[in-house]
């Protein structure tokens, strides 16, 4: 345990469950006015930074950088692409995926962006529903991702660090990340992470209650029930996260990311299956044609009624994904070894956007058709949209819906699990000063740390738990993401001189080499002859009688055994 960060870290936490479980009236009221100042005053700096994020990510992974390598020079990856992508996936998106499915594009399509001409035709109303989803979905929150699991995995597998979010900050720090700084870093890293999966595993149990509910197991589920979930699923989780990333964890995220596809594809399959392709090509296209335009809108124009847009849905979003990006950058981190710059951003910055998109339009597009060719029924008659049960309400539209009603909310609490599990052996990690394999003891505390949290939120936020946890993943965003910039600087700084010194050494080897070339040539044109002298081969040519000696007196060439690397 690293005592200055695991006391601090946890003790900031402990301190928020105490105050929101005994005094929730007044936590909910200080939450609030704390998020109405952190959008206003901060809105536009959410939506700059991720966009910067964007294109650094993408800048990196096609310049020069991208064949660094996150190891040694002929390192292998250590895990195989496939399970690399499916454990990544599962962690970095899981219970967001399921719970947004549906209930996003349809509140998008129901409430349309302020600005937005009510005399919009519908289709084209559906057709920016998805498209707006795909903003908060696709390249930004994975760009997040890539800004810190790059910059650990760097200082990682390259420079031989340990697992901390400190050490990505040494190029700037230098030994000062072993002092003080390092530990606030550290303990801002540990308690963002702490919120962000907390308000995750929130959105699952919201979910998984209301699934319960939808088969009639579960009578109008309240805040005990989602408790006594909560507690359920984490004992599950501290029994995974015990068992470590190469047994239970790679395990359940295979099997999370099979279960997720199978439920894609049999949508698909008894959907609108033509309209559904069709409207993946459109949409995509679409979301590349305005991806600028939709990066930079922070409905300036709509004031007060943008902001509160804003602060439900993009700031939210970033928010969330910057909470998260200790979490899931340290953790991708961690299995990347071995992997080149470039098929790391290639790995988690398109791959798993590509499925995201397709999740989403098989999965909202076919809610959008419902309502626009069958009838609705999906969007309530004051224009509505439940959140936590429009996935069901779809399924049940289906073939078998019953039984893929409790395939769902079995996927739902395996995504729950592979979070919790996953974000404990961070934190973990975290406050044990680097250690990839921290002990037992600590992995289940921070795993029933985690627990405590979401029930916290869930007490703080009664019938509106959901805006509690959405304004949590906002606040807590807002110092790391001071932490994100300095590792993006920090990266830069790191590559320029690695690069610099490939150069350097190629440059030198190019020289070398030109020197044995023309001594060979002159050698085999007859104008010097070589003169052997010593074990190591140093030969000594001289001109032969004759020769052009005002242009050549002499030619040495060294040639010298080498042994281990060059």
């Amino acid at each position: 345990m690293a005592p200055r960060v695991f006391w601090p870290a946890a003790g900031i936490i402990l301190v928020f469950v105490l105050f929101a479980m005994l005094f929730p009236g007044t936590a909910q009221g200080v939450l609030g006015a704390i998020q109405e100042n952190v959008i206003g005053v901060f809105g536009w700096y959410y939506v700059l930074l991720v966009a910067a994020f964007v294109v650094f990510s993408i800048w990196v992974g096609v310049s020069h950088f991208g064949d660094i390598k996150l190891g040694k020079d002929d390192e292998k990856p250590e895990f195989r692409f496939l399970p690399w992508l499916g454990m990544l996936f599962a962690a970095g998106m899981g219970i967001g995926l399921v719970f947004f499915g549906v209930a996003e594009p349809l509140g998008h399509f129901a409430s349309p962006k302020p600005g937005t001409d009510p005399n919009t035709d519908p289709t084209q109303l559906a057709e920016g529903a998805l498209v707006q989803t795909f903003l908060h979905w696709g390249l930004q929150p994975w760009a997040i991702y890539v800004i810190v699991g790059l910059a650990i995995a760097y200082a990682v597998h390259r420079r031989g660090r340990p697992v901390s979010i400190r050490w990505a900050l040494e190029p700037l720090l230098g030994d000062r990340v072993k002092g003080k700084i390092g530990d606030a870093v550290d303990v801002i890293a540990i308690v963002g992470t702490l919120f962000g999966v907390a308000t995750s595993l929130g959105f699952g149990v919201l979910q998984v209650a209301a699934g319960l509910e939808y088969i009639d197991l579960v009578d109008d589920p309240g805040t005990t029930t989602q408790i006594l979930l909560i507690i359920g699923i984490t004992a599950l989780a501290s029994l995974s996260v015990v068992s470590g990333v190469k047994k239970g964890i790679k395990w359940l995220s295979n099997i999370n990311v099979g279960i997720a596809g199978s439920l894609l594809l049999y949508v698909l399959a008894f959907g609108p299956t033509l309209f559904l392709l069709r409207e993946f090509i459109q949409a995509t296209g679409s979301y590349l044609q305005n991806f600028v335009s939709l990066s930079f809108d922070v409905t300036a124009m709509q004031g007060m009624e943008g902001q509160a847009w804003q602060a439900g849905w993009t700031i939210f979003y970033w928010g969330w994904w910057i909470s998260w990006a200790p979490f899931v950058g340290v953790f991708i981190a961690r299995i990347s070894r071995g992997r080149t710059v470039r098929e790391f951003v290639a790995g988690v910055l398109l791959v798993p956007t590509v499925f995201t998109f397709l999740w989403f339009t098989v999965l909202g597009g076919t809610a959008l058709y419902r309502e626009l060719n069958q009838g609705g029924g999906l969007i309530g008659a004051d224009g509505s949209v439940d959140t936590e049960g429009s996935l069901f309400a779809l399924l049940d539209g289906l073939p078998l819906g019953g039984i893929l009603s409790i395939v769902t909310i079995v996927l739902i609490i395996m995504f729950f699990v592979t979070s919790s599990d996953s974000g404990s052996l961070v934190v973990d990690m975290l406050s044990s000063g680097g250690n990839p394999e921290p002990p037992t003891w600590s992995r289940i505390f921070w795993s029933v740390t985690e627990g405590l949290v979401a029930i916290a939120l869930l007490v703080v936020g009664g019938e509106q738990a959901l805006g509690a946890l959405q304004t949590m993943a906002i606040l807590i965003a807002l110092p790391f993401s001071v932490v994100m910039i300095a590792m993006a600087v920090a990266l830069w700084k790191e590559f320029s001189a690695e690069r610099k010194e490939a150069l350097r050494i190629q440059r030198r080897r190019r020289a070398e080499e030109l020197t044995v070339h023309v001594s060979r040539s002159l050698i085999e044109d007859g104008l010097i002859t070589p003169e052997e002298d010593g074990e190591n081969a140093d030969e000594t040519v001289t001109p032969k009688a004759g020769g052009p000696k005002a242009k050549v007196e002499a030619v040495t060439v060294t040639t010298t055994k080498k042994s281990g690397t060059d």
